[in-house]
């Protein structure tokens, strides 16, 4: 019998695209001949895992989780993507999802490739997921990724459909009396999908663009041009009234905002993020 070598399993994994453990066994089962491992995985059915790489993955869930910390709690989120919702809704993705989200905490993950290269039962989170797509026989990734960290941090996990796992996660970071109205803010991060937290975090080159814009804008309504400057202001205000979260008007009582809420509590807002399935970059 030869003997299993790091080089092997690569050679192995790099010809027929799969996962490591199938490989692993493959080897062993075929007694170390390269050849006939891959007539054992083209037998089962797992050489596929390659092949699907260039299909789109854009269904799928976002899979969450808070831990507690030294400064508070820090929640984690992951966008685990599928071909089709069929595969997405099962229990076995579900817990692939649950699995995947628990190792890239463990891991302390700071970036999707970090949560990629965190330690799992498979050797690292992204064996896990070239094992899941082998399972599920579709091109299986791990998409968008969020860590936020905070005094208290909320999460609110929606479905589209009861049948449907999470296609959306809204994470919000408080202080300690911010956390009385999190879950309200939460639900609004995911109704509204707020870009930026405060007026001061948008970007200048962001605001100058708007700026020129509802400039031209204004110029061409054959507006007077010496009133322009201030049409100009109120259409950044309102620019900044939808893409702005403590500027925006909540949802449930549109007289008053999100950050009339936080002032109602003595609380502040500390960061928040939002993903949603299929709205990350393919």
């Amino acid at each position: 019998m030869a003997k299993i070598t790091a080089a092997l399993i690569k050679e192995l994994r790099d010809a027929t695209g799969a996962g490591m453990m199938d490989v692993k066994k493959a080897l062993t089962e075929a007694e170390g001949d390269v050849a006939r491992a891959k007539e054992i995985i083209r037998a089962k059915g797992i050489q596929a895992a390659g092949a699907r790489e260039g299909r789109k993955a854009q269904e799928g869930l976002i899979a969450s989780t808070v831990v507690d910390d030294a400064a508070g709690q820090t929640a984690y989120a992951v966008e685990l993507n599928s071909e089709t919702d069929f595969v997405a809704k099962t229990p076995q993705f579900v817990e692939f999802g649950d699995e995947v989200v628990a190792d890239v905490a463990k891991a302390s993950a700071a970036t999707a490739e970090e949560a990629l290269k965190a330690s799992s039962k498979a050797g690292t989170v992204n064996d896990t997921v070239e094992e899941a797509g082998a399972l599920f026989h579709e091109h299986v990734k791990l998409g968008q990724f969020a860590k936020v960290s905070g005094p208290k941090v909320e999460i609110y996990a929606h479905h589209k459909s009861v049948e449907l796992p999470p296609s959306i996660v809204a994470i919000i970071a408080t202080d300690e009396a911010g956390a009385a109205v999190a879950h309200e803010v939460a639900l609004q991060i995911s109704a509204m999908s707020p870009k930026w937290l405060s007026r001061e975090d948008v970007p200048e080159d962001i605001v100058e663009s708007e700026r020129r814009v509802a400039t031209e804008k204004s110029l061409a309504e054959g507006k007077p041009e010496k009133i322009v400057p201030k049409i100009v202001e109120g259409r950044l205000n309102s620019f900044f009234k939808e893409t702005v979260l403590l500027e925006q008007q909540y949802v449930k009582d549109g007289s008053r905002t999100i950050a009339d809420l936080f002032k109602e509590v003595g609380g502040k807002a500390v960061a928040f993020s939002r993903l949603e399935v299929g709205k990350g970059e393919e």
